[in-house]
């Protein structure tokens, strides 16, 4: 299943807004503020490429207060990461 991370420049201010309409796009199955260079980071989700295309592309693209974004899709699956426990 195609998986984007899409980092979000807001206008100053409009965290909280984007955030409530990053809630409405299907797909996004996470999103947080952040504190640093980018306000928001999604996690989006879809059955196609197409589709993930379509949902950052215009739906998320398409949200007020959105200054700039930064598009990571990803490659390949991760392994677990498995903590040593003698480390901690």
């Amino acid at each position: 299943m195609p998986t984007a991370y899409v980092l979000l420049n807001t206008e100053i201010g409009a965290e909280t807004e984007v955030l409530e309409e990053l809630k409405k796009v299907e797909g996004v199955e996470e999103a947080h503020s952040l504190w640093g260079v980018y306000d928001i980071i999604a996690s989006i989700r879809a059955d196609t490429m197409e589709k993930l295309k379509f949902i950052v592309n215009r739906k998320i693209a398409g949200i007020a207060r959105v200054n700039a974004k930064l598009t990571m899709i990803i490659t390949e699956n991760l392994v677990p990461f498995q903590r040593n426990p003698m480390l901690y």
